[in-house]
This record gives C-alpha cells, structure tokens and sequence, in this order.
C-alpha cells in the first residue's frame, strides 16, 4: 500500500509540472527544408542530441547514451491509418539554444524542440513536443535503450525497460548501481508482454494521447536521466519536470547575451557575419563538463551502433589549435578552463596529453594508446600558452603555470636523436597518423611547430625575468628556421618537403603541411613564392578546400584521411598563411569556403573532411567539428582583418586585406587586454583605407599596422591610415553543388601590375575589382560595371590567362 500510495504521489508530481510558453527565433536562427539524412547536433555542458533532419536522433547524458533510433508514428480520430513522422519532416530551424524539426501533415502540425541545458544546473538534454491538431492523436515514441557507457568503459548488456506510472521507464542494466530512466510526464506504455507469452524483444513505445480542445498550448517533455536506484532516479525525474522549462530559458538567456562581449562582424556579407556568429556558437558547445573540470571535446556525430560520437573525447591539439580563435574573439576564461584540462594532465616528463575519453576515469587510460599518442601538443601548448597572455595581458596565469610551460618546452628539447636541434616524431605522431612509405622521422609540420614554440618560449621566459632562457630559446628558434630553409627546400620545384627520414633523405611528396609554418605570425618559409602558387591552382585548391597532398602525387586518394582528402582544418592553415605572405585573393577564397561550409551539411557547425574529388563529407566525418569551426574564425581575424593584439604592451596591429567588394566593416567587442573592448570601423576612401577604433572609456592603446616601438595614446577614439594596393581582387564567394568536381577558377598569382588565374578552357568569369587609382589599360581582360571579365583559351582541363594592368 505504501509504495502505491509513493508511485500515485509520483504520477502526481509528474503530471503537475507541465509547461508552455511562447518560443520566439533568434536573430542568427538558421532555417531549412529538412533534409533526411543530414546531422543535426544539439550540444550541453553535460549531454546532447545527436540526429538526422528528418527527425531521428540519439539521446545522450554524458558519458552515457541513453537510448537512439527514436522515431515517431501518429494515429489521428478516425482516420484509419498509422502516419509515419519522418515522412512528413518539412523544416529543421536551428537556434543557439534550440533546434527544432517541424513535422507537417494535413491535419496535424507537431514540432520537435530539442535543447541541451548549459549553465549552473545543466541536467542535460530535453526533447519537448509542441502539437497542433484537427483531430484527437496519439503519438507512439519508439526508441531502442542503450545505457552505452562511451567507450572504452565496460557496458552492463541491453538494458531492461521498467514501466513506473507516471509516464516513464526505467532502463536497468545488469549493474544494480548504473540505471537510466527516460518517459513524457502522462504518457502511457506501449507494449507490455505478458509473462506467459514467449520471449521476444518488442519495440520501448511511449505512447501520448493529445486532445486539442484540452491540450493545446502545452509542451510535453521527453526527459531522461542516470542515476544509481529507482529510487534516485524517481527523485530526479520529478526534479527534471519542475525545472526543464527553467533550465531552458537559462540555456536561452546565455546564447541571447552570448554577443554582448564576444566579437561580432557587420559587413556587406550577410552570410559572413552569420558564419562567424555560428562558429564561435560552435565552438561553445563543443565544451563538456567532467567533475568540476571543463574541457573542449573535438567534435559531434551520431554513434550509430557504437558507443562513441564523433569525436567526442577531449582533445588536446584540437583544443591547441582553438585556443587561438577564442583568443581572437574573446572568451578568456574558456581558454584559462581548456589550458588548465590539458596541463592537469601533462605527463611527468613534461609531455602534453592528445586523446582523453570521457570516461578515461573509469578505466586505465594510461595503459591504452591515446593519450600521449600525439607529439604535436606540447609544442602547441607552449604556442597557445603565449598567444593566450598576449592577447589578454595575463601575466598572472602564466606565473602560476610557468612551471608547466617550461617542462613543456624542455620535453621538446630533449627528443632530438639525430642532434639536429629540431624536435622529433620519436615521441609520437606529428600530423599524419599513417603514411604510404612508413612513418615519417622528422615533418615539417612539426618542425615548424617547433620553431614557433621556441620563439614563444623566449617571449615567455622575458616575461617572466629569465633572461638566460628567453635568448636561448630565441637562439634555438633562428637555428630551426636555418636549418628547415637548408634542408628541406627542394630548389629545382621551389617547394617544401614533407619530411626528412632519419638516413637524411627527404620525402619530397608535394603536401599542404609546410603552410602550418605560417601559423603564428612569427614565422615564414623563404622562397615560397611558387608553392603558394601550386596551393592556390587546381591542383591542391578544390571548390570547397585544400587538399593534404597534390593531386599530380602517386600516393593521391582522394578517401583517403591523410593523402588527398579536404579538410577545413587545412583550408584554415593555407588561408592564414596566404593572408600573411600577401596572397589575398586566394586566402580569402579559402576562407569563405570554409565559412561557407557552415550552412551546407549540420548546419551552424563545419564539418571534418570531405573528398578530395566530389564536394562531399567523408560518411564518417564528425559534421559539428571544434576546429573546423575555428578555421573560420582566426582566418578571417587574423587573416582578413589582420588582427594582433598585444595587451601587454596596449598595441593592437591591424594588417587588414579586405575583399574588393566590401567598402565598409565594422568589428564589435574586439579584445584589447583584460576586460576591455573596442570597436573597429574600416572605410574605403579613393586609394586610402581608414580604420577607427573606440572604447567606451578613454584607454592607453597604439594602433598600428607595424612593429617595433609603438607608442600609446590614451582616448576613447584611435585612428590610423593606411594605403591601399593598387587593387584588391577577388572571386565571389560560392560553393558548388553537392557531388560536384572542382570546375571554379583559381587566382594563383598576384602582384602590384596584375594576376594569373586558371579556368576551364573555352570559359569566362567576372571577378570583383576594386582600384585605388583607375587603370589606363588593361590587358587580359574588360571592365564593365565594376565587374572585370576574363575569357580562358580553348583547350581541355584548366587554361591560363594573365591580366595586366597599366597606369
């Protein structure tokens, strides 16, 4: 009698807690016919939601999945047929705070609203129905229970669904202490076997009944939990229903005050300014709480059958690479919490971890392969522990983790077998992961990684008074650059090699890799001039990135991870290094394909890889990916705006190289040190470009697009002046359509006079032009409209034409 009379009060408090309120889109919302099979992912702190547009998902409290294949049939007052949901998916609308697929028939209309909580309390993910209908329905929820550990965890075999009145299962697991639970408050068994019946495996169904003259304008929450008894679990569940609704105007009132100190872009592209919005959105909610420590997960994707989505461990240099877009758009503490996860986690030699599982608590992750498996990391950190105090000025987190950096630094130094001076792939992989001819002994990726962890070192350690270390480390640095200049150029084809084996001998295959040296800003590989052209033309440059390796190599393919695939991440790399050595054309249409990737696949997010040969994502590429999403952003900071800051010193260097179309930008909430904010205004005037920045407060501050001494100014208002090239040229910015080959033309070439670009043989295309003077003659090409034309001569395959320009 008691425990009914606890099971009836239990129901109660269920059914009591039901929610509605009105739901208003966002500014950025991202909208779209739903298209079947293409992701979604609806990310928390501590769960997410992981599914396809046309309405199925896979449901998640971290580390655990708690149930997948869930999908929805609908049976309407006297209409005598079953309704397939998924068939009627007709829009998906994706929020920062929510996505919601639209489910539209005839007679019904219901919306699927998915959120996952992000703040204090975050209980993880929340699926709540909103129904509109002519008639009485009943929506049958089917869903297969997992309770799936993430991997490598041990699992406890398929769980047991337990029907407890109220509108919920509970999920038990040969593990008495490890049970989930998952229901709608109301809501109604499906079907129940008999104990006399034979054994069978039938389908987990809620089944909620929705009369519209009694139940219009009510959400019906889907709620799930983890917890250790029936007993925890009843207890959270009557919590989760009294405060779902609290905890998702939480989530909505912290992505609608998300702009309010992070950057933002007003240009003439709409698209841009979204983009840039979504990525550091994206970025956001790659962060996933453990304990009380909180780190960046590489990337989403549905697990399918598996126990593992995406990506979505802790990665150190995916989180490295990052680090340095937060900087840019100014999130301090998030990059203080991920610093502070990866150095928790250092080795005692000093070596920075790679790959850390969600659930390496609970097993011996030291014993399995991933964690130190990298030896790019702790490099990195050194890189990303400088970039983070001169972007904000904050000595004091250097101090109370300077002993961190230097055993960092110090692990490089001491992993140099052939006594070159370089640090070595010995201690791990560089880049690739595999490789045709065996594993490289020494990449130039790597080693360039080293020369700017060195010239970090020495900025550092002057910081920090030592003297000793910083020449030193300035020393090493210069000693690095020599050598990679000497041994790894390939003079007769003025290109970098991949890597040098450990004989001497160098692997020559023409790779993307060597434009990593351009990173940072401190550093630059001499005579690169004709393997910026060769990265720019049809042979690395796609209509959607960069590949790894050129296509003219033997080892070229196409599906491959490391040998001719595209990866946003790369098309990040070449695009910053051609920002920086004067290639504007071709790094911002790199940039804007990957900006451009953020509407095409799970949209508000950039994908991982795709082919190198159709515009396609690889079928296992992670579609909401951390540092795809990072390669929009510090690309078009600090590469198309031209953005350095150093707060130490109150300097903000601005090296901008606008697009020819865009005569005005405006960037808000530009990190200059500390808490402060400035906006910047840039305008075109004749052949001048005029940039203006203003604080709310007068502040000391040096605008400058030089180095050396700058001395600073204290106003609310800075102003500089710059000239403009002669002209600023460029390709509007499109992708192709999906499973398309690579047929757009390709700017390999610029200087002061004119350009060379390659297109089909037979073709034209009109190029935006913008000149700081009016040419006399141009020759190449004609001039109509502000739109300059170029015909390509006949012939197969991509054909070249020079335009010249005289004045």
């Amino acid at each position: 009698m008691r425990r009914a009379l606890a099971l009836a009060a239990f129901a109660a408090a269920l059914a009591a807690a039901q929610n509605w309120f009105p739901l208003s889109a966002s500014p950025i919302a991202l909208t779209r016919p739903a298209q079947p099979h293409m992701p979604f992912t609806v990310a928390g702190d501590l769960g997410a939601i992981f599914g396809q547009a046309d309405g199925t998902f896979e449901a998640w409290v971290f580390p655990v999945k708690i149930a997948s294949h869930f999908r929805i049939t609908a049976e309407l007052a006297d209409y005598p047929i079953p309704i397939d949901l998924q068939d009627y998916a007709a829009t998906i609308e994706v929020n920062p705070e929510r996505t919601t697929i639209t489910y539209s028939h005839a007679a019904f209309t219901v919306k699927q609203h998915m959120f996952s909580s992000r703040g204090t309390g975050a209980a993880g993910p929340v699926v709540f129905f909103e129904i509109e209908s002519v008639r009485p329905l009943t929506l049958t929820i089917r869903f297969t229970p997992d309770m799936l550990r993430m991997w490598p965890a041990p699992n406890f075999g398929l769980p047991n669904a337990e029907w407890v009145d109220g509108g919920y299962y509970i999920l038990h697991t040969d593990n008495n202490a490890f049970s989930g639970a998952i229901g709608i408050p109301g809501a109604k068994p499906g079907i129940m076997a008999p104990y006399q019946e034979r054994p069978k495996t039938w389908p987990v169904e809620l089944k909620l009944s929705f009369d519209p003259k009694t139940q219009s304008h009510q959400f019906f929450p889907l709620l799930m939990a983890t917890g250790k008894s029936s007993e925890d679990l009843r207890a959270r569940m009557v919590n989760l229903n009294k405060n779902w609704a609290a905890q998702y105007h939480q989530t909505a009132d912290y992505y609608g005050h998300f702009f309010d100190q992070r950057l933002t872009v007003e240009t003439p592209d709409p698209q841009f300014n979204l983009a840039l919005r979504w990525a550091e959105i994206a970025i956001d909610q790659a962060q996933v709480r453990l304990g009380d420590e909180t780190g960046l997960v590489a990337g989403y994707y549905s697990s399918a059958d598996s126990a593992r989505p995406g990506f979505g461990w802790f990665f150190g240099r995916d989180t490295l690479f990052t680090l340095y877009a937060i900087n840019s758009y100014g999130d301090p503490a998030l990059t203080r919490r991920a610093l502070e996860f990866l150095l928790r986690r250092q080795r005692a030699d000093g070596k920075i971890m790679h790959e850390y599982s969600q659930t390496a608590p609970l097993v011996d992750w030291a014993a399995l392969p991933y964690f130190y498996a990298s030896a790019d990391s702790t490099p990195l950190l050194v890189m990303a522990m400088w970039d983070y105090v001169r972007s904000t000025g904050d000595a004091d987190f250097l101090r109370a983790h300077w002993a961190e950096v230097k055993k960092a630094w110090a692990f490089t130094r001491a992993h140099d077998s052939d006594g070159d001076g370089i640090y070595e792939n010995t201690e791990g992989t560089g880049w690739v992961e595999s490789w045709p001819s065996g594993m490289p002994h020494q990449e130039i990726y790597l080693a360039a990684l080293d020369r700017q962890s060195c010239t970090a070192m020495s900025e550092l350690a002057a910081i920090m008074n030592e003297a000793d270390l910083s020449s030193k480390a300035r020393a090493q640095a210069e000693s690095i650059g020599a050598t990679l200049a000497a041994e790894y150029f390939d003079r007769p084809r003025g290109f970098y090699a991949f890597s040098r084996n450990a004989n001497g001998s160098l692997d020559r295959t023409a790779t993307a890799f060597p434009s990593v040296a351009w990173w940072d800003g401190t550093y630059e590989l001499p005579k690169s001039e004709k393997m910026f052209d060769r990265w720019a033309s049809p042979e690395f440059s796609t209509d959607w990135g960069v590949r790894d390796v050129s296509h003219k190599e033997s080892i070229f393919d196409p599906l491959s991870y490391h040998q001719g695939s595209v990866w946003p991440l790369y098309t990040g790399w070449m695009a910053m290094a051609e920002y920086r050595a004067g290639h504007a054309a071709a790094g911002f249409a790199h940039l804007m394909q990957n900006a451009n990737m953020t509407f095409t696949q799970d949209i508000g997010a950039v994908t991982e890889l795709l082919s190198g040969e159709f515009f396609q994502p690889f079928g296992r590429s992670s579609s909401h990916q951390l540092w795809s999403s990072a390669m929009v952003l510090t690309p078009a900071l600090r590469g198309l705006f031209g953005l350095e800051t150093d707060a130490l010193h109150h300097v903000l260097r601005v090296h901008p190289q606008l697009p020819a179309a865009w005569e005005t930008a405006t960037l808000r909430n530009v990190p200059i040190g500390g808490t402060q904010r400035a906006d910047l205004h840039f305008h075109k005037q004749g052949g001048k470009l005029l940039i203006e920045a203003t604080t709310s407060t007068a502040q000391p501050l040096c605008l400058t697009n030089g180095t050396g001494e700058c001395p600073t100014t204290t106003a609310a208002v800075h102003r500089l002046e710059l000239n403009l090239p002669p002209f600023e040229v460029n390709l509007p910015p499109t992708l192709p359509t999906p499973g398309a080959r690579t047929a757009s033309p390709k700017i390999v070439l610029q200087s002061d006079f004119g350009f060379e670009i390659e297109g089909n043989g037979g073709s034209s295309v009109a190029l935006d032009v913008r000149f700081a003077h009016a040419p006399t003659r141009i020759d190449g090409a004609t001039l109509a409209n502000g739109k300059l034309t170029v015909h390509f001569p006949p012939g197969s395959g991509y054909q070249p034409a020079a335009v010249r320009f005289h004045w």
